[in-house]
């Protein structure tokens, strides 16, 4: 699905999401429920499957849904997940949970970081790069995404949307024999 169609549907839904948790003060509490929703798919792929597969009984999609997120979400977070089942679009749970915490976003002027490092960072590190990046960005707020990856051997890359600061310590070796095969 392109991405204009994806957010034709996508938009629509996650507004009206956003609506109802402005409305009853719960934009906080539906962010800690997206988050749990979003865990929830990545931790299993059987459930992933199973919601996006058209011709399992909707009653049954539902019951699976009760089963795992009537004690974990708000009620009218539930409300809405078997609106996607009745509608035919808690395929689109997924994406529908991500543009709702871009709209979050926005809405708390909160910038997403993506921080690769080698090893896990410190908390007075995660600080540090959390102040570099509000200066650089005069946001608000700024959300953290650590990913581990040990091949960049040491350092950090940070991504804020389109812009990439390497500081990787692979990306500075790879410079370094640039400049020596060049001379």
């Amino acid at each position: 699905m392109s991405s204009t169609v994806n957010s034709r549907i996508l938009e629509p839904y996650a507004g009206a999401l956003m609506n109802v948790a402005q409305n009853h003060d719960l934009v906080d509490r539906f962010s800690g429920d997206v988050r749990f929703l979003l865990e929830l798919l990545q931790s299993s792929r059987e459930l992933e499957e199973f919601l996006d597969h058209p011709f399992h009984d909707p009653a049954a999609k539902k019951a699976v849904l009760g089963q795992l997120v009537s004690q974990q979400v708000h009620p009218l977070m539930a409300n809405f997940l078997m609106l996607l089942v009745d509608r035919r679009r808690i395929n689109l749970l997924e994406g529908v949970c991500r543009e709702f915490q871009a709209m979050v976003r926005r809405l708390k002027q909160t910038v997403l970081a993506e921080i690769v490092s080698a090893v896990s960072l410190t908390a007075t590190q995660e600080q540090e790069v959390r102040d570099r990046i509000l200066a650089l960005t005069k946001a608000r707020e700024v959300e953290l995404q650590s990913i581990l990856d040990p091949a960049i051997l040491g350092g950090v890359i940070i991504k804020i949307g389109s812009q990439v600061v390497d500081a990787s310590l692979r990306s500075q070796l790879r410079r370094l024999s640039i400049q020596m095969t060049a001379s």
